[in-house]
């Protein structure tokens, strides 16, 4: 059993067996784990086996594999410590990846040649090895993608700001980390990720992320309310997924913080500066 005190969104405990860096901390079995990746384009990190979803992972994330039972690994998350369940079918051997996507989406093709029929969409942040390029594609494991979709793994973004802007329109999803849906803390850490600013998964534990801003905000800036978050674009207006709207778009500050407040969502809890 775990201490209440342990949150288990960050806790490699299944209930079960533990990491042995838990030893003494929990009751369980304990393991080195086993190194692996997501090896799907897109799933769903569970709360329990065939449970809520709290998260979602892409292709060629970095995970270890901590326990198993009925179909589904319990894992935690290289990129964030997230702990949760993945369907076993979604988890391959760990990889070393030399690109991660870039784009908001692209497709993955069994040869280089835009009237191929695609394999299947891949999705932002995605981890991938490239082996050569042809032209303007870029060989991976399991075929081809748009070269200029690519970026090295070495070679971050500088503009958390100008990550989030690439998910405009998209589709809001509860859990979501992809172009297909994604929701407030996806977005953030999405953007930050992409700069390789550290980032976890929830609202709640980016808000201790920085420092409280006692200022003007600037951009790039972290706006909190109660279970929400927002990126600042300018010091009167952000960028955030949100259930009101149901996509990722630009709002005035001014604007969300009074909507929010009508619709019982509260005030502002935090500015945070990363």
């Amino acid at each position: 059993m775990a201490p209440p005190s342990l949150d288990r969104r960050l806790t490699p405990f299944s209930g079960r067996v533990a990491l042995d860096a838990l030893r003494g901390l929990v009751e369980a079995e304990f393991t080195a784990g086993a190194a692996g990746a997501v090896s799907v384009p897109l799933a769903d990190l569970l709360a329990q086996p065939r449970g809520a979803r709290d998260r979602q992972v892409v292709l060629g994330e970095a995970l270890v594999v901590i326990d198993r039972r009925d179909g589904h690994a319990f894992v935690q998350m290289g990129k964030d410590g997230y702990c949760g369940w993945l369907d076993e079918a979604a988890i391959g051997p760990a990889v070393r990846p030399t690109h991660r996507l870039a784009a908001p989406a692209t497709h993955l093709y069994p040869e280089p040649r835009v009237q191929a029929r695609e394999t299947c969409a891949l999705h932002f942040g995605s981890l991938l090895r490239v082996s050569e390029t042809e032209g303007t594609w870029a060989r991976v494991d399991g075929g081809f993608v748009p070269a200029k979709h690519l970026r090295r793994v070495d070679d971050p973004a500088d503009d958390p700001v100008q990550v989030a802007e690439l998910f405009l329109g998209t589709p809001y999803l509860w859990g979501g980390n992809s172009r297909d849906g994604i929701d407030c803390s996806g977005l953030v850490q999405a953007a930050l990720l992409a700069c390789a600013i550290p980032c976890p998964g929830d609202s709640d534990l980016q808000a201790r992320l920085g420092a409280e801003v006692d200022g003007p905000l600037q951009r790039g800036d972290l706006v909190f309310w109660k279970g929400h978050v927002a990126l600042v674009t300018a010091p009167d207006r952000i960028i955030h997924a949100n259930g009101h709207s149901m996509d990722v778009r630009h709002e005035g500050l001014a604007d969300a913080v009074a909507r929010i407040a009508a619709q019982g969502g509260g005030p502002v809890t935090a500015r945070r500066r990363i």
